[in-house]
């Protein structure tokens, strides 16, 4: 048995794809009860990072661990605790919303039947439709109630509202902080900023197959660049500075200010130095 203080646990993973970057020695570790955003543009290697912990790929080195359990050696076992979300949701297209929800339950060997009313109700999924006549936000949240209605003890979705309308993305949310609440911990792979900043605790950023850094989201969105929008000698200027705003100013004795504004940066701006930087 492993380590029982966190719910993921993940030394030198590594997994590749022939000539195809897949992921090089990842380790992390994801605290019991936390909301971690795992974050990263397309490509960076989360997919492939959340289907090796699963057991739904084989990773070449490395381990891993879930709730204590190698992924390998007791992948039935943990699939028993863990609600999965693929960033694609698949189902059988002539089956009804109702049947799908039932059979995945019905393969945990669990009567999920008023978690699932209750999650249905909360995202507006009509349970008679098949799932060839739902669009893809449609689909997505019934790959939602699928995930939830065991009520598992570790959540790990895949980019988990694309395709979702706003509404729908703050209804989720409010599921995810209501489980939390109740001990359930969540993995979240986003490439949306926001999401994570707003929802999560802890977060680790990902580029191309490597993990960069890791912290509370907090420090990784702390910084002292301000975005300057600045009317100088007749011209526009916007750019990010980082440096002492005194010496800035200096730098404008004997030009004509016309309009000034000191703005805090936007979120992808304070991210963007993590993928700039990791190679220097």
């Amino acid at each position: 048995m492993g380590n029982q203080e966190f719910a993921i646990t993940i030394e030198n993973l590594t997994k590749k794809y022939g000539k195809h970057r897949g992921v090089s020695n990842l380790s992390l570790q994801v605290e019991k009860g936390d909301i971690f955003g795992f974050l990263g543009p397309n490509g960076a290697g989360k997919s492939t990072t959340i289907r090796s912990l699963l057991g739904l790929i084989t990773f070449q080195d490395g381990s891993a661990e879930i709730l204590g359990m190698d992924v390998k050696s007791r992948q039935k076992e943990i699939l028993q605790e863990v609600g999965y979300m693929p960033s694609e949701a698949m189902f059988y297209p002539s089956m009804k919303v109702k049947d799908i929800i039932r059979f995945a339950a019905d393969m945990r060997g669990l009567d999920c039947e008023e978690e699932a009313s209750m999650l249905c109700q909360r995202l507006a999924v009509d349970r008679n439709k098949r799932i060839d006549e739902l669009s893809l936000g449609n689909r997505k949240k019934v790959s939602i109630v699928c995930a939830m209605q065991h009520k598992p003890k570790l959540f790990i979705f895949d980019e988990p509202t694309s395709g979702l309308d706003p509404l729908m993305q703050a209804e989720f949310f409010k599921l995810i902080l209501e489980y939390n609440k109740q001990g359930a911990t969540c993995f979240l792979s986003s490439h949306v900023l926001s999401e994570i900043k707003k929802y999560c605790r802890h977060a680790a950023i990902i580029k191309d197959g490597q993990l960069i850094c890791t912290d509370t989201v907090e420090n990784l969105t702390k910084t002292n660049a301000k975005r300057i929008r600045i009317v100088k000698d007749g011209k526009e200027e916007n750019f990010v500075y980082k440096g002492n705003l005194d010496e800035l100013f200096a730098g404008f004795a004997g030009h004509h200010i016309e309009d000034i504004a000191i703005e805090e940066p936007e979120l992808d701006e304070i991210f963007m130095h993590y993928y700039e930087e990791d190679k220097k």
